[in-house]
């Protein structure tokens, strides 16, 4: 059985620091209670084309976001990352946006505290250039 989407996660209580949610037919970052102790999602091998607005009042802590082989395609359609403040590592591999010119400086710029993208540093000529 296949997940389709997120849903019941406050039966959790909150208890867990990660949650692996790979290989089910999610398609929409979305779906989340209140979850402060959450640090670390997996979504790999999904179907997921969107992340929902305001994850920052759900998930305010989550430090690890993978994504590795979905189908986001845009990269405005990572803006919602945008209010993870904590966010440091992103793995969007195998996804139609990480193909995209400038794809790693438009992350870099858009997400600051951001340290690996796709398993790989953000180094600090990849910031400036993309604060250029």
């Amino acid at each position: 059985y296949k997940i389709p989407q997120i849903e019941n996660l406050g039966a959790t209580l909150d208890q867990f620091d990660t949650i692996d949610f790979s290989d089910n037919d999610i398609r929409k970052l979305d779906g989340f209670p209140l979850l402060k102790r959450l640090k670390c999602l997996f979504f790999n091998n999904n179907r997921i084309v969107r992340l929902t607005e305001d994850l920052e009042q759900y998930i305010p802590n989550l430090e690890v976001l993978i994504l590795t082989n979905n189908n986001i395609t845009e990269l405005g359609d990572l803006d919602p990352l945008v209010s993870l403040p904590k966010l440091k590592t992103l793995s969007l591999l195998h996804n139609p946006v990480a193909n995209k010119q400038h794809y790693r400086a438009y992350v870099a710029y858009k997400l600051p505290e951001l340290r690996l993208l796709d398993f790989r540093k953000i180094k600090q000529k990849e910031r400036d250039e993309a604060n250029t």
